[in-house]
């Protein structure tokens, strides 16, 4: 298993023959007509230089998750299997979409299986469609150990973790640990998740490795642009913990074999209190 993240939400994920993009988002804007929050990083691989898709999991309908001139363009070059959530596949004219609720499954090939499985989030495209369309993690069971695409989340009542990790053991983990401070001094948001909660969650899946994202490509939020990145290294140093990392923009990296779950003798969430933690910008 290789991923490489290409910014925010978007990452390729090649396994067992299969090619994989997570929210694939190469809009300039993360708005509508052209409006909106800007990048501030190219992406890490350029469209033309993608391979083959053949998996698309598509989170929920806000704009730096959905980019519908994206999808368009893969499902013009590679008509790959496109999941997401109910309601999602009405806002993406122009593509071939599934759309599932929660706990649904649908079958990508024999051993491999695509489950909506639930977060805590909301979803608007318009003035108009508060809530109108569903929003979604995704389990991705797997030979070797599943994939699991947290999408964009809030920590709501803890429990969608366990739901996810009842799937099976996950090897490789994606987690949003950017956009938590929509005001000065915040850690956490209703609808986000930063750094010491991203760590609960990670703990709670059991999973084997893990990557921070849904930070570096769009400013959505007060903290410095390296914040999320540098508080969750001292999150996991704070609790003893590894595996869960941040990446660089477009370099694949080689995700292990599965190994077991770590026990841990403290609590992420704990790490607030740390100086070392509560003293970055």
């Amino acid at each position: 298993m290789v991923a490489t993240w290409v910014g925010h939400a978007t990452v390729l994920i090649q396994t067992q023959g299969l090619n994989i993009l997570t929210d694939p988002v190469w809009a300039r804007t993360a708005g509508p007509f052209g409006i909106g929050p800007q990048r501030v990083a190219e992406p890490g691989i350029q469209f033309a230089d993608l391979p083959k898709i053949d998996l698309v999991l598509v989170s929920h309908s806000h704009y730096d998750h959905m980019d519908v001139l994206t999808l368009r363009q893969l499902w013009a070059r590679d008509q790959p299997l496109i999941v997401t959530s109910l309601g999602n596949d009405v806002i993406m004219t122009g593509v071939q979409s599934v759309a599932r609720d929660w706990g649904e499954r649908i079958p990508v090939r024999p051993g491999i299986d695509v489950i909506v499985s639930r977060n805590h989030h909301w979803s608007s495209r318009w003035f108009s469609d508060h809530n109108r369309a569903l929003w979604s993690s995704f389990v991705v069971t797997l030979p070797g150990g599943n994939l699991f695409f947290a999408g964009d989340t809030g920590f709501g009542d803890g429990k969608w973790p366990a739901e996810a990790a009842s799937h099976g053991q996950i090897r490789l983990a994606l987690i949003p640990i950017g956009a938590f401070r929509f005001k000065p001094g915040q850690m956490t948001a209703a609808s986000h998740i930063g750094p010491i909660e991203a760590a609960e969650v990670f703990d709670r899946l059991g999973a084997s490795s893990g990557i921070g994202i849904h930070w570096g490509a769009f400013r959505l939020s007060y903290e410095a642009y390296d914040t999320p990145s540098k508080m969750l290294a001292e999150v996991m140093k704070c609790w003893g913990q590894t595996g869960f990392v941040t990446v660089s923009l477009g370099k694949p990296v080689e995700i292990a074999s599965i190994t077991l779950p770590i026990e841990h003798n403290s609590n992420p969430l704990a790490c607030q209190r740390a100086s070392s933690v509560t003293s970055l910008r």
